[in-house]
C-alpha cells in the first residue's frame, strides 16, 4: 500500500540544529583575545630541546688483543699466567691460549668435515632442528629470517647423544659417522685443555674462586657441547653491518642454552673476535693459531659475580677469506665432569626410586592376583 504524503510528514524525525557557539561579551576585542591565547600556547606547549644519541644500537669498541697465555707454562711457578688470566677475566672476560698442543691438521680435518653438515638440504635439516626438549641439532630459521640467510651464519649444535646420532644417520648416513669420530677426538683434546685450566685456577686462586657444586645455577648441566657456525662473507658492507647487528641482538637475547664454566673457541683465522656482555660490545684481532677462552655462567657463580659471563663470536670479513669457500668456527661449552656426573646421578636415582604410593598400589594388585589365582585353583 502506498504511503500518503501526510503520513510521511507525520513520521519524520525531529532534527534539531546545535546551539550557537558562545560569543565573548567582554570589553576586549577578539584580536586582543587571540593574541593572549597565542602567547599562552607558545609558552605552555613549548617542546624541550632533547639531545638524542646518534645510534640506538650499542657501538662497537675496538680494544687491544687480550694476553697470550702459554698453555705449556700454565702451572709453572716462574710465570704469572694465573694472575694474567684473572686480570683478563676481570677486564674483557677472555684470554688467548697458545701452544695448547692440539694439532692444526686435526682442526682443519674437523672443519672440513663440519662444512658438510651445512650442505645438508634444508628439508632434511628441519627433521633435526633444535627445540626446548633437545639441545642438539640445527638452529631453526623462521620465515622472516629466510631472506637474510645468505649473509647470516648458520648454526649446528653437536654433543655426545645417542638420539642425535640416530637422527643424523637418518638424514646423513654416509658421512656422519666419520664426522662424529673426528669430533670425538677433538672434543677429548679440548676437554683436557679446559680441565687443566680449571685445575690450575683452583690450585692458585682459591681465595677468589669458590669451586663448589652447590652454587651452580639451578639448571640442567650437560657434558661438553659444541656449537658449530658457518659464516657468510660475500655481502656488501652495509648488509654485513646490518646482519651483524641482527646476530648480536639475537645472541644477547638467546645467549647459550647450557650452563658452562669455560667456552673454548676455534676461530680458524677469523678477521675479528667480538665479545658481548652487559659492559658493552668490544672487538679485537685474534692471533692466528690461538684458542679464545671466555667466561661461562659457572665461573661467574664461583667468583661471586666478580667475573661476568660473556658471549664471544668470531667474525669473517674482507679479502682475507676470499679463497675459503666455507668459514667454519667452533665454540666448545665445557663443564667439569663432577658437575655433569652430579646432574646425571640425580636423574638415575629418580628413575630407580619407587615412591611409597606406587609400592602400596603394587602390593594391592599382587594381593588381588594371588586371591584370584587361589579361587581359580579351588574351583577347577
Amino acid at each position: 500500500m502506498a504511503t500518503s504524503p501526510e503520513n510521511f510528514h507525520d513520521h519524520r524525525l525531529d532534527f534539531r540544529a546545535p546551539p550557537p557557539s558562545p560569543i565573548a561579551t567582554g570589553r576586549r576585542s577578539s584580536v586582543t583575545n587571540d593574541d593572549v591565547l597565542a602567547d599562552f600556547l607558545e609558552h605552555s606547549l613549548r617542546v624541550p630541546d632533547l639531545i638524542l644519541p646518534d645510534r640506538v644500537f650499542p657501538r662497537q669498541r675496538s680494544v687491544d688483543a687480550p694476553p697470550r697465555i702459554d698453555f705449556q707454562a700454565l702451572d709453572s711457578k716462574e710465570t704469572d699466567s694465573v694472575a694474567r688470566i684473572l686480570e683478563s677475566f676481570a677486564g674483557t672476560g677472555c684470554f688467548q691460549l697458545v701452544n695448547h698442543g692440539i694439532p692444526y691438521n686435526m682442526i682443519r680435518s674437523v672443519t672440513a668435515a663440519a662444512a658438510g653438515v651445512f650442505r645438508i638440504p634444508p628439508e632434511k635439516k628441519a627433521a633435526v632442528s633444535r627445540s626446548q626438549e633437545k639441545i642438539y641439532g640445527f638452529e631453526e630459521i623462521h620465515e622472516e629470517e629466510e631472506e637474510e640467510t645468505e649473509i647470516n651464519s648458520e648454526e649446528f649444535v653437536w654433543c655426545r647423544n645417542e638420539n642425535l646420532k640416530l637422527e643424523m644417520e637418518g638424514i646423513w648416513p654416509l658421512a656422519y659417522s666419520d664426522f662424529s669420530e673426528k669430533m670425538e677426538i677433538l672434543l677429548s683434546d679440548i676437554e683436557k685443555v679446559a680441565s687443566n685450566i680449571l685445575f690450575v685456577l683452583k690450585e692458585n686462586s682459591s681465595k677468589i674462586l669458590n669451586f663448589g657444586n652447590d652454587i651452580i645455577p639451578e639448571q640442567e648441566v650437560m657434558g661438553t657441547i659444541c656449537h658449530l657456525y658457518k659464516h657468510y662473507k660475500n655481502a656488501s658492507i652495509d648488509r654485513w653491518a646490518g646482519s651483524l647487528r641482527y646476530d648480536v641482538i639475537r645472541m644477547l637475547i638467546r645467549g647459550f642454552d647450557c650452563s658452562h664454566s669455560l667456552c673454548l673457541h676455534i676461530c680458524n683465522e677469523s678477521s675479528e673476535f667480538h665479545i658481548y656482555s652487559k659492559k658493552g660490545w668490544i672487538s679485537f684481532c685474534p692471533d692466528k693459531d690461538a684458542l679464545l677462552v671466555t667466561i661461562g655462567d659457572q665461573m661467574q657463580a664461583w667468583s661471586g659475580g666478580q667475573y661476568k659471563h660473556v658471549i664471544g663470536r668470531p667474525i669473517f670479513k674482507g679479502e682475507n677469506h676470499k679463497d675459503y669457500k666455507d668459514c667454519i668456527s667452533m665454540a666448545f661449552l665445557y663443564s667439569p665432569p663432577t658437575i655433569s656426573s652430579k646432574s646425571s646421578n640425580v636423574i638415575i636415582k629418580s628413575e630407580k626410586t619407587i615412591s611409597l604410593g606406587h609400592q602400596a598400589i603394587l602390593a594391592i594388585l599382587l594381593s588381588l592376583a594371588y586371591y584370584f589365582l587361589v579361587y581359580i585353583y579351588k574351583k577347577f
